[in-house]
């Protein structure tokens, strides 16, 4: 028997027995075809062929994947090849086959690989984001002026079939951002893997899809957003720029509230815009956004909202009188 045949062989008799999740599709002279899938997201394919002078030239290795990105397996192909230089005149197929095997054990946020990237891109140089591939773990970083928020992210093997978790988090906004922040994080990440508890008859079917990176994303883009904002009623800035000034009181006039569509008010703006007229049948519109403004601390309706104003307003020339009269 030849070298190529002696490999075939132990590559049939090994492959799937040492190496755990793999599956060997194809095991002749043309092609060698092995799956590895660790993972819903970490499957990949090598597809090996012996060249011409084989051992003397290194394989010829094509990398396949439905679910890992095209730039991974690149650099991946890269690595393989580096590896077989060093096996020249040697056997090797069943070391180019745990070689590979090996990398995705050892760095299970392959799967992320474009999330990541995407993520680095958004947040530039406002912060950091540190990767330990054996944890699977992600700890991210981000400032927005004095604010910052740090937060550790650990990726489950599953993923993306179950969503990130929070291991970690510190954060110096007041503790309503706080808790805003962190159950809207694990919010996003849910809805991903979890379809919505009321179906509608148009709704299409329930697709699970990658949780990294809209949960992380809407973290940068608010940590960012919220030391800048702008009361929309005042037009003055509703966090100090300095964390520890920040008012924690919500019977402090000053207090910052969050609209439900996202937006900071000044708990006293907020107040004077929702009790003043005028008042639409339909509720009241941010100003900052076209949606209807809605808080949990004002849910009064509009008709409501009218008939006490007009009442103060009954009650203050009421005063005014009497203070003419004793005048």
């Amino acid at each position: 028997m030849g070298l190529i045949e002696d490999e075939l062989k132990e590559v049939r008799q090994l492959c799937e027995k040492v190496l755990e999740q793999t599956k060997l599709i194809t095991c002749v002279q043309e092609m060698v075809r092995v799956e590895i899938a660790l993972s819903p997201m970490n499957i990949i394919t090598l597809c090996i062929q012996f060249p011409k002078n084989y051992p003397t030239e290194i394989l010829l290795l094509e990398l396949k994947s439905k679910t890992l990105s095209e730039r991974l397996l690149k650099g991946l192909t890269v690595l393989c090849e580096k590896n077989l230089k060093d096996n020249i005149g040697k056997p090797q197929v069943m070391k180019l086959i745990k070689f590979v095997h090996t990398y995705l054990l050892e760095n299970p946020l392959c799967c992320c690989y474009d999330e990541i990237n995407n993520i680095k891109n958004s947040l530039k140089s406002n912060g950091t984001l540190r990767i330990k591939q054996k944890s699977g773990c992600i700890n991210l970083e981000v400032l927005g002026g004095k604010y910052e928020l740090k937060m550790k992210i650990t990726v489950p093997k599953e993923y993306p079939n179950q969503c990130i978790k929070i291991e970690e988090y510190s954060a110096n906004f007041p503790e309503v951002f706080n808790l805003y922040l962190s159950g809207q994080f694990f919010e996003i990440a849910r809805q991903c893997v979890e379809p919505p508890l009321r179906k509608t008859k148009k709704q299409e079917r329930f697709q699970v899809t990658p949780s990294l990176e809209p949960s992380v994303k809407f973290i940068i883009e608010t940590v960012l957003r919220f030391p800048k904002e702008k009361c929309p009623v005042c037009k003055v800035q509703c966090l100090p720029d300095n964390p520890a000034d920040a008012i924690n009181s919500d019977k402090n006039p000053k207090h910052v509230e969050r609209a439900l569509c996202g937006h900071l008010y000044h708990q006293e703006c907020l107040t004077s815009y929702l009790t003043s007229p005028p008042f639409h049948r339909d509720g009241k519109l941010c100003l900052a956004c076209p949606q209807k403004l809605q808080h949990q601390k004002w849910g009064i309706s509009t008709r409501l909202a009218e008939v006490r104003w007009a009442h103060q307003q009954a009650r203050e020339r009421e005063l005014d009188e009497v203070r003419d009269f004793l005048q």
